[in-house]
């Protein structure tokens, strides 16, 4: 019998080594080597083992072009992120933070697709087929065509696909997986890597479009080697916070589509339901008439959000004032406060400052600059903001109001929701025509957009 050597392998990038090392020379993560035998390499084995075809090389010119076929789900806001439906083939990569509703999701996604006269195999590796059924119940995700097995053996995977012969397939979750010939424990980067490279060759070669939920660090990232992401065609992530109802799911990377599309979705007793118009869902709560509240104009991708911004600006009693964002850059915050500071002469300097988008959503786009400079500023000098304005822009720091994209679908947004005013850039006013029933404001600088919103 031939030794079995053991290897020391990085979490986080893979980077293998024979002896143990305290910070990885790939990736400079300490404490990440973890201990694994050698792998075997297997040359025969049960199920399916589809040889790959040679092929000779071919001039671009000559390879036909078409756009990518895709099967659409009844969930238009999975469609929406996807790029327009599931495309046969592709090899897909969910995580989410434990109990945010991944296998809801994926439940529900296989019983639309199994609705429409396709077979789809859930594998579960977490929970037992009467598990399953229990949530099936409870979501009416009861179709002939949707099959489910509890496994997690490679081999007896692979028979189960080859006797099903699927359309749709979803493994849950891919740490549970393991293949008898690689020596190690299930879920190690080992095993991870090549049970996702065997299913990658599955989905490419006999058309299955596949989706892998992958478990995430208590940092965010899915757990594995970061050559997981590289090697599939999308990577969602099923984002929410455990206090409020509503998830995102955005697209990290998607070889097929936009990586700038969200859908929002609302948890409920029977699962999950979309949010068709998140604007009144972020605005319903939103209190009229007081200091430290705006509203404002987010693009999602091509889909505009509207969200309430609140901020709290109080004298503190330490020597260093706080700053605290929620779903906002804090460096970003940190930079207005001092554009206000000195280009409009506000004292902040011994001011605790705070500021949250209402909801939980995170904004990472610089037209919420704006809204933020006249939140702190309404806090800071006690100053109610009009309830029916809408601010959006960017803001450098010389104190000018910079042009930002998609400005005429902002104000449109604003003007179907009732809203009267709209301060926004003047240079991003060329080339449309505003609606008549919104006033719009525009404003060169910071000094200007607080006169108009504060004055």
């Amino acid at each position: 019998m031939a030794k079995i050597k053991t290897k020391f392998v990085c979490n986080e990038c893979g980077t293998e080594s024979p002896k143990w090392m305290g910070k990885c020379p790939g990736c400079q993560s300490w404490n990440s080597m973890i201990e694994e035998k050698e792998t075997v390499v297997k040359t025969q084995g049960v199920g399916l083992r589809v040889a790959q075809t040679k092929e000779k090389p071919q001039s671009i010119i000559h390879i036909e072009s078409g756009k990518e076929p895709r099967i659409e789900t009844s969930l238009k806001e999975l469609n929406r992120v996807l790029g327009g439906g599931v495309v046969p083939g592709s090899l897909l990569l969910v995580g989410g933070d434990p109990g945010i509703g991944k296998s809801t999701l994926l439940l529900q996604t296989s019983h639309a697709l199994a609705t429409k006269g396709l077979k789809v195999l859930y594998i579960s590796g977490e929970e037992s087929v009467r598990q399953t059924r229990l949530r099936a119940d409870r979501l009416g995700a009861l179709t002939e065509s949707l099959y489910v097995l509890c496994e997690t053996n490679m081999d007896h995977i692979n028979e189960a696909i080859e006797s099903v012969d699927p359309d749709f397939l979803v493994i849950d979750s891919i740490q549970t997986v393991y293949d008898p010939g690689v020596q190690s424990a299930p879920g190690s980067v080992s095993q991870v890597r090549e049970c996702t490279a065997h299913f990658m060759r599955v989905a490419k070669i006999k058309g299955i479009a596949t989706v892998l939920v992958g478990h995430v660090t208590k940092e965010g990232a899915i757990a594995g080697p970061r050559m997981l992401e590289h090697m599939v065609d999308c990577v969602l992530y099923f984002e929410g916070e455990r206090h409020h109802t509503y998830r995102l799911l955005r697209a990290v990377k998607n070889r097929f589509g936009s990586t700038n599309e969200i859908g929002i979705f609302e948890m409920g007793e029977e699962g999950l339901r979309e949010v068709l118009n998140p604007s009144e869902l972020f605005l319903s709560e939103r209190p009229l008439g007081v200091a430290g509240s705006i509203v404002v104009a987010s693009m999602e991708g091509t889909r505009p959000v509207l969200v309430e911004l609140q901020a709290l600006v109080a004298t503190t009693n330490f020597p260093s004032p706080r700053r605290m964002t929620a779903g906002l850059d804090h460096h970003r915050m940190a930079l207005i406060i001092a554009v206000l500071e000195k280009r409009n002469g506000m004292f902040l300097q011994t001011q605790d400052a705070y500021l949250n988008v209402a909801g939980g959503i995170k904004l990472d786009e610089p037209a919420v600059d704006l809204a933020a400079a006249v939140c702190l500023a309404s806090s800071f000098r006690d100053a109610p903001t009009r309830p029916y304005d809408v601010v959006f822009g960017e803001v450098g720091l010389t104190g000018e109001v910079r042009a930002v994209s998609r400005a005429e679908q902002r104000v449109k947004e604003a003007e179907k929701l009732g809203f009267k005013r709209v301060i926004m850039p003047e240079k991003s006013l060329k080339g449309w025509k505003p609606p008549a029933s919104i006033e719009i404001i525009g404003v060169n600088t910071v000094a200007e957009a607080l006169s108009a919103a504060l004055g």
